[in-house]
């Protein structure tokens, strides 16, 4: 069972994990105060560290310990996590302590303003398989008649101990260049990293790392953290002139604010965080766990090879198209075949259509149902591109519910990519949404959506609506609702997440989904820096990653066919490109290492990631999975001459032997994990292999 202590005479909390301890206690003024994160700890080492009190420092600074969550008020001039106003004006909160409960790993913490109607809860909840510790926070009005406005209310914040030299790890980005790692030292001062546009975001992700400037990819402290929430969101790293550094982050962004009603409660997105000293490739090993274990729906299947006609027809989508291209899918090996866009209404480009949820009759005279049922013969699931929450103004949709959009009284309506947004904080926009998916699913046998949502909000606005922010936090919730209900009543759809690429990435999204479109760009050396950064979070089996064409549609790049296809088979393997012109060789080469790919599949996409640092621009993953190890290994480009050192594989058994399955090459695991694995690259730019080794034997 999780491991939850309290010790009355020191008002003080001690949760466990496997590895590591949270502790915190109660000050004299019934504020939640931050004691420890980090290691384990006894109980009596943790009393030692309560006992401690912070050195007085200047008249004019912040006075006593690191509250659990700042709240506006008294001498707290650093970033609040919670801001309330209440009706007389009165702003800020002084907190009186209400009792604990404990349930299953879950600790919650009740605490009352002092004057006001005002009940807030901090959750706290661990598992006994993980060393992630999730938090979260509710907020309860519990006056009968007058409301409280909340202007900023975050899942928790996060305090570190004392280390000279912090720095931060996040990922930032844009279309088509998602998840690049960035690493820095924390400035004294407040960073924010946030977003803004109602989704996860291109630009930025949720996660953020910070250690104390010295840790590796195998060694060295790291605290990291997670939000669980998939529309606007804020996280605000603060470093003070004498070093104390801390972060706190939730959902929604600066100017917004939301009315809680007489007893109406608003609960917070789950933010969860985890310590390792283990570097950073122990904290993404116990992230993926995490996802793995605590996060997916379905962790233990196997994520099918998909076939996506998007880059092959575009909007040109009709029934015999698309019949052909399945046959050509089929012969490859594929197992999942995803009609994209352009085969509802009037889609013959974005300019039109998107809202009008039947099959085009022109394209597909019969509906659907024949196309499904001839990939179903073909062995084959069927999946169907979708873009749910937005709509063109050339639509019938939009001609009769023009109100349905986001927009605001006397301000124009921003089209973005001919689009606008639906809102989904309308329970009747969301009703007419689901029972459409429902109807669409249960009518053509569809096993799998890709639910696309490829563009911002703009003019969010709700007119007639008393608290018009609250659509920032209501169309998520939505998105979410609609997302649970679909997947209860087919057990056996499944969903990818998109968002024009990896614009929509978390554990609120994934907690829905079975995988997540990680980007439109498909060439495969810009994506190992993309996969690269997803991987610091999330697990290889929830990363679409797809075999394009020649030359790349975004950056014209020309690369072999093996190296595209060694790229994206660190992921779910899909295939994007346009077969109707693959030449016989081709077509023979793709479905040889598709074989190759469900061979190695479950320890790709079940198995333990090991990220691999080589010479020069050789980078590599490795995957550890029962008595395999796989390596998948790239080197973009290399001088004459200077040819990669060995790969050393420090995961492995320094007393065990491996065999090449290809090859037959028998190793020791001593001398892999410390002199490496030679590779044998082919000549020129653009080189990858991949080596499949089997545990053998362990030293007599």
């Amino acid at each position: 069972m999780p491991d939850l202590q309290f010790q009355p005479d020191q008002r003080l909390w001690l949760l466990h994990t496997p590895s590591t301890s949270y502790a915190i206690r109660l000050d004299e003024n019934d504020v939640v105060q931050h004691v420890h994160w980090g290691a384990r700890l006894s109980p009596a080492q943790a009393r030692e560290l309560a006992e401690r009190r912070p050195a007085a420092g200047s008249s004019f600074d912040d006075a006593g310990g690191v509250p659990e969550l700042a709240a506006e008020g008294g001498t707290r001039f650093g970033p609040a996590g919670l801001q309330v106003r209440f009706a007389d004006g009165s702003r800020g909160v002084e907190w009186r302590y209400a009792g604990h409960d404990t349930d299953q790993g879950h600790l919650r913490i009740h605490l009352h303003d002092r004057h006001y109607p005002l009940r807030v809860t901090l959750h706290y909840r661990v598992h006994q398989d993980s060393d992630v510790i999730e938090r979260w926070t509710s907020v309860e009005n519990r006056d009968d008649q007058l409301p409280i406005t909340v202007s900023r209310c975050d899942s928790a914040a996060w305090t570190l101990p004392h280390r000279d030299g912090y720095r931060m790890s996040h990922l930032v980005g844009g279309w088509n260049s998602e998840f690049q790692l960035r690493r820095g030292e924390v400035p004294a001062a407040e960073t924010v990293f946030t977003s803004r546009r109602g989704m996860t975001s291109h630009q930025a992700n949720p996660w953020l790392a910070l250690d104390d400037g010295t840790a590796g990819e195998d060694r060295g402290e790291v605290w990291s953290t997670a939000l669980a929430w998939s529309g606007s969101w804020r996280i605000t790293l603060h470093r003070d002139p004498v070093g104390r550094v801390g972060w706190t982050g939730g959902h929604g962004h600066e100017g917004l604010t939301w009315s809680l009603e007489p007893g109406e409660t608003l609960e917070t997105p789950v933010y969860a965080g985890l310590f390792t000293s283990g570097g950073f490739g122990a904290a993404s090993r116990a992230w993926h766990a995490y996802v793995s274990g605590h996060v997916l729906a379905h962790p233990g299947e196997l994520r099918p090879v998909l076939y996506n006609s998007w880059e092959a027809t575009g909007f040109a989508v009709d029934e015999a198209g698309q019949t052909a291209l399945a046959a050509r899918a089929a012969r490859l090996g594929v197992e999942l075949f995803v009609v994209d866009d352009g085969w509802f209404g009037e889609r013959v480009s974005d300019h039109a259509g998107l809202g009008d949820w039947t099959p085009n009759p022109a394209r597909f005279p019969h509906g659907l149902r024949p196309l499904a049922a001839e990939v179903h013969r073909l062995g084959m699931l069927f999946g169907l591109w979708v873009e749910p929450e937005m709509v063109n103004p050339d639509s019938d949709l939009y001609r009769s519910h023009p109100d349905w959009v986001l927009h605001m009284p006397h301000r124009g309506r921003t089209q973005m990519r001919q689009q606008l947004v639906l809102n989904l904080a309308r329970t009747d926009v969301a009703a007419w949404t689901h029972a459409w998916l429902d109807r669409l699913v249960e009518e053509h046998d569809i096993d799998f959506l890709k639910w696309d949502a490829n563009r911002p909000f703009t003019e969010a606005g709700w007119p007639g609506n008393a608290d018009p922010d609250r659509v920032w936090l209501e169309h998520t919730r939505a998105v979410y609702q609609i997302m649970d209900r679909l997947r209860a009543d087919h057990p056996r759809l499944r969903i990818e997440a998109c968002s024009g690429g990896g614009g929509r990435a978390d554990l609120g999204i994934l907690a829905r989904t079975d995988q997540v479109w990680t980007s439109d760009n498909t060439d495969p050396v810009d994506r190992i820096g993309i996969q690269h950064g997803f991987s610091q979070l999330f697990p290889a089996q929830v990363m679409g990653a797809w075999v394009t064409d020649n030359p790349n549609v975004a950056t014209g790049r020309r690369t072999p066919l093996r190296f595209r296809f060694h790229v994206a088979m660190a992921g779910a393997l899909g295939i994007g490109g346009d077969l109707a012109t693959w030449s016989e060789d081709e077509l023979k080469d793709a479905a040889e290492l598709i074989a190759t790919y469900k061979r190695i599949r479950p320890a790709v996409q079940h198995g333990t990631a090991y990220r691999l640092a080589g010479d020069g621009t050789l980078s590599a993953v490795g995957y550890a999975h029962e008595d395999q190890f796989v390596v998948l290994a790239w080197c973009p480009s290399r001088p004459f001459g200077h040819e990669p050192a060995p790969l050393r594989l420090t995961a492995l058994d320094p007393d065990a032997h491996y065999r090449e399955q290809d090859t037959g090459t028998v190793h020791s695991g001593a001398v892999l994990r410390h002199a490496g694995l030679p590779l044998t690259l082919p000549r020129g730019d653009h080189a990858s292999v991949l080596v499949h080794l089997t545990r053998i034997a362990a030293k007599g």
